[in-house]
């Protein structure tokens, strides 16, 4: 699974395809709009870039056993932004996060640990900031959370019995980093809710940040279908939370464009430049080990 994993991420194909239908959709999409001010979505793209490539890398190294640098998670998270932009359901996000957990040593199966739970703990974040804005959803966004959880003890105990080698060599993360992961991510929560109230805002129409947050949790159900950034079943559910909260509908698949096309600017930005000093740095090691 992995190694099929590996080749459609390598698919220049699937990348086209990708970045193709990011751009497409909110070039057929904004024009429709009589007017677009890209002064709110920049106010709002500020916290939700502290959030993503901060907060977010952060509370991945508190729920990693690993003696990496917060400079090594903030380089490695901001490359996997990139690279899951260009994969449908974000996939490659995580992978080349495991890719590069295990390049620095680390076991697969601890690997596969720091980024589940770092998934499950954004998650767990997610419901409760759903919980308080007060909607009838809640419920159907923590029972996946619980279902997911129980089915990854079984796993373990599974793996326990059939594969002990994939199991993590390290004890699991105390509850004070669990809990301190929570808080990183509610703070990421709020940044979403910002870069969404301003591209709701670059429409011409406002939106309550609680029902930003209630339609965001709502959007998060469709997940687990796969689709490309701006244009996955996700993107969807978006829209139409969005148009149930007050938003017109024009607006609404506007605001949900410019959220999936602005979050380009900063995973060019940042996980690109990554890349490219990590190629160059790979570059320069061979040609002295050449020498």
């Amino acid at each position: 699974m992995l190694a099929r994993l590996r080749a459609v991420l390598a698919s220049r194909t699937v990348l086209v395809l990708g970045v193709l239908v990011s751009l497409l959709v909110p070039v057929f999409t904004l024009p429709q709009l009589p007017h677009v001010s890209v002064w709110p979505v920049l106010v709002g793209l500020l916290p939700w870039v502290v959030g993503k490539y901060l907060l977010c890398p952060l509370r991945w190294r508190a729920l990693t056993d690993a003696d990496l640098t917060r400079r090594w998670h903030l380089r490695a998270y901001a490359e996997s932004e990139l690279l899951g932009l260009f994969t449908p359901g974000h996939v490659g996000a995580d992978l080349w996060r495991l890719k590069r957990l295990t390049g620095t040593g680390l076991g697969r199966g601890d690997a596969i640990v720091s980024v589940g739970t770092d998934r499950l703990v954004g998650a767990l974040g997610l419901a409760a900031f759903v919980a308080f804005a007060g909607t009838a959803l809640p419920m159907n966004l923590i029972l996946p959370v619980v279902g997911l959880s129980l089915a990854a003890v079984a796993a373990v105990v599974v793996l326990r019995r059939v594969r002990p080698g994939l199991l993590p060599s390290r004890p699991l993360p105390p509850v004070r980093k669990l809990l301190h992961g929570l808080v990183l991510s509610a703070g990421y929560q709020l940044s979403i809710a910002a870069l969404l109230v301003g591209a709701v805002g670059a429409t011409g129409n406002t939106v309550s940040p609680l029902a930003v947050l209630g339609a965001f949790g709502a959007s998060q159900l469709a997940g687990a279908v796969p689709g490309p950034n701006g244009a996955s079943l996700r993107d969807g559910a978006l829209v139409v939370a969005l148009v149930a909260a007050g938003v017109p509908l024009g607006a609404a698949a506007a605001a949900v464009s410019i959220k999936a096309a602005i979050a380009w600017l900063p995973a060019l930005t940042l996980g690109g430049a990554s890349l490219l000093v990590s190629r160059r740095q790979a570059n320069v090691a061979a040609a002295a080990a050449a020498v």
